[in-house]
This record gives C-alpha cells, structure tokens and sequence, in this order.
C-alpha cells in the first residue's frame, strides 16, 4: 500500500523562520560534506500504526462475527458480511484520510464554528420522529439508505476543532468567568443535552472530556477548572442515581457474579470476563472464541477487545494497547511541537485528538475489562462501524496534517 502526499523540499533552517530565504541547491550539493535532510516529509511510522490496527480490527471483526447468522437476528446475512462491509468501510475511511491530509490547518481553524454548528443540527434531527433511527432503545443514527450516520461521532472531531478554536479567539479573555469560560460550558452544555435525550452519555463523557483538556491547556483559571469538574461529576452521578436502569447497571457492575446481574444488567460484563478468562497469557488460537459463539452480545462492536483477550490472551491485548499508547504519545508530541512554533490551535488540535482517542480507548478498555460500568462506546479504529472508523481516519488525518506543516516549517517553508 503507498501514500502519496505533497513533497517538499529539504531548505536549510535559518534565524527567522517566516523569512527564511532559499539557496539554490546547486550549492549545496556542491560543497563537500553537507547532505540533503534526512527528515521524513510525513510522519510514515504514525500511518503504519494506524493501518495496521484497521487492519487488525478487521481481521477480528471478521473471527468475531463470523457465527452471527447462525442467530435467527442474523439469519439473512452472509458470514462474510460484516468483514466485507468493514473491508468497504476502511477503503473509504483511507480515501477520507487522504483528501483530508490534503487540506490547511488554517482551513479547518475557520471552518471550526460552521462545521460545530452543523453537527449540532445533526444531532437534532436524530431526534426528528422519521429522521433518527433507532437501536436497542437508543436514537443516535440518520439512515441514508445506504449507509447509516452517527453524528455524535461527528461531534467528537468537532468539539476538538472549535474547542481549540475558541481557545485562540478568546486567548486574552480566558481567564475571565462571563467572556472565556461560560460561552464554552454553554455550548458544550447544549451538545450534552442534546445527547442525553438520545440517550448517549458514553458519547457525551468522550466530549465532556475532550473540551475541558483543551481548555486546560489553553491556560483556563485552575480554580474554576476544578470548580466544573466537580460539578460535571455531581451531574453524571445525579442523571445516573435519578435513572433506574443506569442505576441498576451500577449496582450490577459492583457484583457481576451475583446470580440476578449475571443474567441481566451484567450479563455482558461477566461473558466478557470469561472471555479474558479463557484467553490466558497468549489465548486459544485465531477464531477459536467460544464466547462469540451467541454469548457475549455485540462482540464485534463494543466488546472486540474481549474477543481479542480471548482468543490472542493477554499478549494480543498488550499489542492493542502499546500501539494506541504510541498513537496518544506521538499525538501530545506533534501538538507540543506546532505549539512551540506558535501554531496553537495546530497544537491544542494535535492534543485534542490525543485526549480524544485516550479517553474513548481508555474507556472501552475498561468496560471490557470490567473496571468501569458498561456503556456503548466502540475501540476506536477497530470495532465495526462506519461512521466511527471514518471520523477517526479523518481526525488522525488532520494530526498528520499538523505534524506535516511542523515538519514544512523546520525546514524553513511556510504552513
């Protein structure tokens, strides 16, 4: 598979980076001893990680789905026809990521505002009786016939795009509670709202999130960051107290074993538990899941990660979780990096997506893991679905977009 992208030419780096003016090569390679960069003009290993866990992704979507038509839900599918949509959805999802890597930085700073705005109508119109469809009790898909959207993954891209922007517009004012801090509670608050009559409050913890990262390193007063993190906690508490099937799914998430949430609220979180169970230290082969076999629901959306425990053991999740750690790693480095070429939004961009892929990832994790209450959020660039591997390719598009113009920059270019 090759990626083809803009090159540049290697400049040589001078005092002022904006002004930097360019020698004519000639010279350069004429004198002895002086070697063109050896920069990479893309961040190639951060393509490949990302590759290589859709790829992996796949692969167990298809062993975690393969005996679904065996279910009379699934009677009328194929059992290839998971892996095959899958196959369909990452070719896409790469096509996305490449026109996306395509477009400015600056581009994506104006368009912030517009593109929140429209993903907030979105998540309205799920609400639209006709419009939004519904599964398991749950509103949070447009159908198109097609194909089916989620704009709450929409939503998580964009709260990092205007969250960042909002930090540069209002950079002098941040520190102020009525002109930095309220407008992006409120409209963070409005996004909650909005998810929670789907319901979605997985989505809406990612987003909550994602927005207070990024105002935290944009310089917001610490006193009032820590003020709205513990009201943001008392209100999660409170909607999950005042909720009697959240509530139950608590009390069941603190004894899955007890006979009455084995086979109920927590019926998922004890197959799942098995399932790591069985897997060991390196599992019991490819394919070989027993837990897949109709029962452990939504094995390959929510719980792949069990599936991957199970048949690939602890070693096969060691690999998942090295390569998304490297992923948030390489991201918080990119956006220290742009932040300290004085591109801001660039970097507290790079580092939203960094937050936003940890604390998805993290969160998946631990409901598989059993280490937090169960909630409907899939592994990022892994567990099946469209709507959920286009945003992530798009969003780690735009990190590689970042890094790119760093890489532009140190070589004395222009972004």
């Amino acid at each position: 598979m090759k990626f083809a992208f803009p090159s540049f030419s290697a400049k040589p780096a001078a005092s002022s980076v904006s002004n930097a003016p360019s020698r004519p090569r000639t010279l350069d390679s004429q004198k002895p001893g002086v070697q063109r960069s050896k920069m990479m003009e893309y961040d190639q290993p951060l393509v490949w990680v990302v590759v290589m866990l859709m790829l992996f992704g796949l692969v167990m979507v298809y062993s975690a789905s393969i005996a679904l038509p065996d279910s009379p839900k699934y009677a009328n599918y194929t059992n290839a026809h998971f892996l095959i949509r899958q196959a369909i959805f990452i070719c896409i999802s790469l096509v996305a990521g490449l026109v996306t890597f395509r477009i400015p930085i600056a581009t994506w700073q104006r368009w912030a505002p517009y593109l929140f705005v429209i993903t907030l109508i979105l998540l309205a119109m799920v609400l639209v009786p006709g419009l939004g469809r519904g599964v398991n009790g749950a509103k949070r898909w447009l159908s198109f016939r097609v194909f089916n959207l989620q704009p709450s993954e929409l939503m998580k891209l964009f709260i990092v795009l205007y969250a960042a922007n909002y930090t540069v517009r209002k950079q002098e004012v941040m520190h102020k509670l009525t002109k930095g801090f309220l407008p992006m509670t409120a409209a963070v608050g409005l996004v909650g709202l909005l998810l929670m009559l789907e319901p979605d409050l997985g989505a809406l913890g990612v987003i909550v999130c994602i927005a207070m990262g990024i105002l935290f390193l944009g310089g917001i007063n610490g006193i009032w960051f820590g003020g709205i993190g513990a009201m943001l906690t008392g209100m999660f508490t409170l909607v999950i107290w005042l909720s009697p099937w959240r509530r139950e799914r608590i009390f069941a998430y603190l004894n899955p074993w007890a006979e009455e949430n084995a086979l109920g609220k927590a019926y998922q979180l004890s197959h799942s538990l098995i399932a790591f169970g069985r897997g060991e230290l390196f599992g019991v082969g490819l394919g070989a899941s027993v837990e897949k076999l109709h029962y452990l629901p939504e094995a390959h959306t929510d719980f792949l990660l069990a599936v991957i425990g199970e048949e690939l053991g602890f070693a096969g999740v060691l690999v998942v979780v090295m390569l998304f750690y490297w992923i948030i790693k390489r991201a918080f480095e990119i956006g220290r990096q742009a932040i300290a070429m004085d591109q801001t939004f660039a970097g507290l961009t790079a580092k939203g997506i960094g937050i936003w892929i940890g604390v998805q990832t993290f969160i998946n994790m631990g409901v598989n893991l059993g280490l937090l209450p169960t909630k409907g959020l899939t592994l990022p660039l892994m567990s099946y679905g469209g709507s959920g591997v286009l945003i992530n390719c798009i969003g780690l598009a735009i990190l590689l977009r970042i890094d790119y113009e760093n890489r532009v920059l140190m070589r004395g270019g222009r972004a």
